[in-house]
């Protein structure tokens, strides 16, 4: 079969959304080439991740690349991607140049190239996330090992947001706690709770494709006894109140459901939200103070903020 590479040049701030429509449009794979990754120093005990090639990356901007069967319905497939991304102006996401382009690969050109960014990475104190495929041993006894599947949903777990999310995890989850995972994606931060010490999650996102991935990841891992995935719209007509709620998404949708969260939360509870871009974080502190939260850590990777918030 061939198969067709679908590049978008685009921000940072567009990722998360445009990964989400690139797999929702059937993208096996997403690749995320950012050219600050050649700038940071990095601990190389963890394997290839680490040795890019200048060459594959963009000037500037980040380049997204995804690759799609070549069929008949290839080019209304393109177009609706298009569409989608161009909607993302609503939400005042900056695209950036905002270039599609289009090449053709061979079936096991395509197997293989997106596999070779994904290495196993240690992301906090405790927890590693390494691929299905690769052969990886911890190098401590309290070593945590995450194995994702990243073919389904949402990228690899490495991404600045869902690391500054596990390590928020790491310092406030306690042994016993119940968690909701609002936008779970891959289920990373719901896997990252069990094993860090949580008794049950329940994890919701709207997109259908991230619960079967959520559900796949937490039967690789063991833990699909203590994550239940549904499909479900942010917190509507959840009715409990739990230890902590942690959300992975956009600025603009955390400022969709702070009061919901609150209002889900056990007194002395925590909302840990990433996502979030440096120009937004005030509207989002505001909005969490304004729902009755306490702030209590704002954390930055790169270009991406983290908050933790108290229900007092």
């Amino acid at each position: 079969m061939k198969w067709s590479e679908l590049s978008i040049h685009t921000t940072n701030e567009a990722i998360e959304p445009i990964s989400n429509i690139l797999h929702e449009a059937g993208a096996s794979g997403v690749v995320i080439e950012d050219p600050s990754d050649l700038l940071q120093e990095r601990d190389t005990s963890f394997g290839e991740i680490y040795e890019l090639n200048p060459d594959d990356y963009p000037e500037e901007g980040v380049m997204l690349k995804a690759y799609l069967p070549m069929n008949s319905f290839l080019g209304e497939t393109v177009d609706e991607i298009k569409q989608a991304v161009n909607n993302l102006l609503i939400y005042d996401i900056d695209l950036g140049v905002n270039q599609i382009s289009l090449s053709e690969v061979n079936e096991e050109e395509w197997a293989t190239a997106w596999k070779k960014y994904y290495k196993p990475v240690k992301i906090s104190e405790r927890v590693t996330i390494t691929p299905t495929w690769e052969d990886y041993s911890p190098v401590s006894s309290d070593e945590l090992i995450i194995e994702l599947d990243p073919g389904m949903a949402f990228g690899t777990g490495t991404h600045p947001t869902t690391v500054l999310s596990i390590q928020a995890l790491e310092r406030y989850i306690k042994n016993g706690y119940h968690v909701i995972d609002v936008g779970s994606g891959s289920g990373v931060l719901s896997i990252a709770s069990i094993l860090l010490g949580a008794k049950k999650v329940d994890a919701y996102d709207l997109d259908d494709i991230a619960v079967k991935s959520t559900r796949l990841n937490a039967k690789l891992n063991k833990v699909d006894n203590k994550i239940s995935s549904k499909q479900n719209n942010l917190l509507n007509n959840v009715n409990q109140q739990v230890d902590i709620i942690v959300s992975n998404i956009l600025a603009e949708i955390i400022m969709r459901f702070e009061q919901d969260a609150f209002d889900c939360l056990k007194s002395g509870g925590f909302f840990i939200t990433s996502g979030i871009i440096l120009a937004k974080k005030e509207q989002v502190k505001e909005a969490l103070i304004s729902a009755g939260f306490e702030i209590i850590e704002v954390n930055q990777m790169e270009d991406w903020i983290s908050i933790i918030a108290k229900k007092q």
